[in-house]
């Protein structure tokens, strides 16, 4: 097991046996079973929807365009589970994962495990679509919003060796109004984008060539029909779903398979470049998807090396991961903020801003290939990506260190991200992030119903209402209920309709909290004595708020009981017939 697996998959080249025995041996090399995430309520940045709930009856996500068939190494990657503190590179290269492109798995496997929690979506399924489809974004190489640095575009789907698709798009998308192409890190077709695009990172775009809203769409794509990814009839289908080949199905599962079994992250841009691609038949390296139209691929005995867009490397991707050399510690003096901005985020959300430094020399400029550590301090449940409190990132050419996206938990207050480099002894970076309350903007009741009781009574029909924030469903808001005196002047009331409280006594402010889908159903009301139309204000931060009446009305009087007839004392009985 330990021997490299040094075949490549080539369509009609490479048998489908092969690759049988190499998922096989994959899945008995003590490679752990799909197992449900642990429950918890970490959402999306937005709320996710996508549209259509089933996938295209007849399609694919990728219009079945090509994809890279490399195979993974049989050997166990190093030091599995590092999740806490994620290394630069430990273990073989292959296991190594882009940061940003790692964040972006974990934070959809977060969002749908909180929207779909019966579908168990692992993040290492996207990691595995996502090497085969891009090679993880041509290796992480994104900024730091997840914006792929050019984008990643696939032949044109014209008929001539792939699928014959028109242009469904008007080239908004992949620049081409004649015919689709598959777009971006999770190679998306257009007209499969248009339902099921997302926007993961909150910067009011879906953008199918950034790996955060790629990521999250095709996690929301896979656990379409109301799939259990942890059924293997279901897992295999959600992936046959992207692209409609047994071939691709065997090469998904053995990346699925390998990344189980551990993995670490890697700095963007030095994640390991595939090879080998399926509408290559013969050995070579195969031209990388670029933003200019591709030539239909011909081939011959003796491919010739692609000629490199502008922004692509001058030589063929290495199979080894691109080694950086650090300068010399010794030249390091200081390390700064590189503009990093306000860190404020919402509960549950991430932060916009990304901790970011830059290493200087004593002349002030940048040192590249230096170990800077960010590490979150300080009492919060706020994490990177997953669960993780400190990552360590390497300085580029440009003497930047960008840390992964940091996410706020559910505690509210302020706690610190600091940075400081990795074996030496120089003043740390400290960036102050503040969590605020989760927020609604608009409260509005579910019915119209007329709420109304008799003194002393209960309200028969309980209050409704759902909380929504920029017109999405606002999850896990606290609101606070009030019955008050009037509309001007919103003092607690201190007479009238009540809640109860955990030993019957009355209640007149309440808090609460909404649901997933921002929905909130307030406890029975009681009426006391008194009758007259009544308040109930529900407010929210963020500036929701809704004033609803309550009707109370007196009792129905009594009726008067008439006099019962008494017989008379002076008159005589009446005798009674004898038969």
């Amino acid at each position: 097991m330990a021997a490299q697996f040094g075949r490549r998959l080539r369509r009609g080249a490479t048998s489908g046996a092969v690759v049988a025995a190499a998922v096989a041996a994959l899945a008995a090399s003590q490679a752990p079973g799909v197992i449900p995430p642990p429950s918890d309520s970490a959402g999306g940045d937005r709320p996710v929807g996508a549209g259509d709930a089933t996938s295209p009856p007849d399609g694919s996500a990728t219009g079945d365009s090509p994809y890279y068939t490399d195979l993974p190494p049989l050997n166990t990657p190093n030091k599995p589970g590092t999740s806490i503190d994620l290394p630069i590179v430990t273990g073989p290269a292959e296991a190594g994962i882009p940061a940003s492109v790692l964040a972006a798995y974990k934070r959809a496997e977060q969002s749908i495990r909180s929207s779909d929690p019966a579908c168990h979506l692992p993040w290492q399924l996207l990691a595995g679509i996502g090497k085969v489809e891009s090679g993880q974004a041509r290796g992480g190489r994104v900024d730091a919003n997840g914006t792929t640095l050019s984008p990643i575009l696939g032949p044109k789907l014209n008929g001539v060796g792939f699928a014959n698709i028109s242009d469904t798009d008007n080239g908004a998308f992949d620049g081409d109004t004649t015919h689709d192409r598959a777009v971006g890190p999770m190679q998306f077709i257009p007209s499969t984008w248009a339902t099921w695009g997302q926007d993961a990172n909150g910067d009011g775009r879906k953008d199918p060539n950034n790996i955060y809203d790629a990521a999250q769409a095709a996690g929301l794509y896979l656990c379409a029909n109301n799939r259990d990814l942890a059924v293997k009839a279901d897992l295999d289908r959600a992936i046959l779903s992207y692209n409609r080949s047994t071939e691709y199905l065997r090469t998904v599962l053995s990346w699925f398979e390998y990344y189980k079994r551990g993995t670490h992250q890697v700095p963007d841009g030095a994640g390991v470049l595939p090879v080998d691609r399926s509408d290559v038949p013969g050995p070579g390296v195969s031209p990388q998807p670029t933003p200019t139209p591709p030539t239909t691929p011909s081939p011959s005995p003796s491919p010739a090396k692609p000629t490199p867009s502008p922004s692509e490397p001058t030589t063929p991707p290495s199979t080894t991961p691109p080694v950086v050399t650090p300068s010399p510690v010794a030249k390091v003096v200081r390390i700064k903020d590189a503009g990093t901005g306000t860190l404020t985020g919402t509960a549950g959300q991430a932060f916009a801003p990304r901790p970011a430094v830059e290493a200087l020399d004593a002349a002030g400029k940048p040192v590249a290939g230096l170990s800077v550590r960010f590490e979150i301090v300080g009492a919060t449940d706020a994490h990177f990506g997953g669960v993780a409190k400190s990552v360590r990132v390497v300085t580029g050419s440009t003497g930047r260190a960008v840390a992964p996206p940091v996410r706020a938990g559910e505690q509210t207050g302020t706690f610190t991200v600091r940075a400081t480099v990795v074996g030496r002894n120089l003043a740390p970076v400290a960036f102050t992030a503040t969590v605020t309350e989760r927020q609604a903007d608009k409260l509005v009741r579910e019915d119209d119903k007329e709420l109304t009781t008799t003194a002393g009574g209960r309200f028969a029909d309980r209050v409704m209402v759902k909380a929504t924030l920029g017109g999405a469903a606002a999850s896990s808001v606290g609101l606070t209920a009030t019955l008050i005196t009037s509309a001007d002047d919103p003092q607690t009331n201190t007479k009238g309709p009540y809640f109860k409280d955990a030993e019957g006594k009355p209640l007149r402010t309440l808090s609460v909290k909404t649901d997933a889908n921002g929905l909130l159903t307030l406890p029975d009301i009681y009426a006391d004595d008194q009758a007259g139309t009544f308040l109930l204000r529900l407010t929210a931060p963020g500036g929701g708020t809704v004033t609803i009446e309550l009707k109370v009305t007196a009792p129905a009087p009594e009726p008067t009981p008439e006099p019962t007839p008494t017989s008379s004392s002076t008159g005589s009985p009446e005798a009674t017939p004898t038969p």
